[in-house]
């Protein structure tokens, strides 16, 4: 079992920045992918971020130029730094990691932006 716990999430205003973090703990083996997602009320949960190993790093046009994702392999964090927030980016945000054939998901922080 991998437990990933997020932190950093809030209150900002538009045009602000937060960064989220993710640490994964557990039996974590052969992580395949690192990422984001984020889910708004009464819509479906969808893709923020997307960091794959030994691949590339994958964004919507919807964040894309704006949200950065980073991964430190050594301890098995993950980052969002997320600048030029609109208050569309409002939502909860969840932490994903694949690790050998499966999926993990965190328990999810609110992100709030305010116009």
């Amino acid at each position: 079992q991998v437990q990933l716990v997020e932190s950093g999430g809030g209150l900002v205003q538009a045009g602000g920045s937060l960064r989220l973090s993710c640490a994964a703990s557990g039996s974590i083996f052969s992580i395949k992918a690192m990422g984001w997602y984020r889910q708004a009320p009464g819509k479906q949960r969808e893709l923020v971020a997307i960091n794959i190993s030994g691949g590339g790093t994958n964004y919507p046009d919807s964040v894309r130029g704006r949200f950065t994702i980073s991964r430190d392999n050594d301890k098995n964090t993950m980052t969002l730094q997320m600048n030029s927030l609109k208050p569309e980016d409002t939502a909860v945000y969840f932490c994903y990691v694949v690790s050998g054939v499966r999926q993990y998901w965190g328990q999810g922080t609110q992100v709030t932006v305010s116009s």
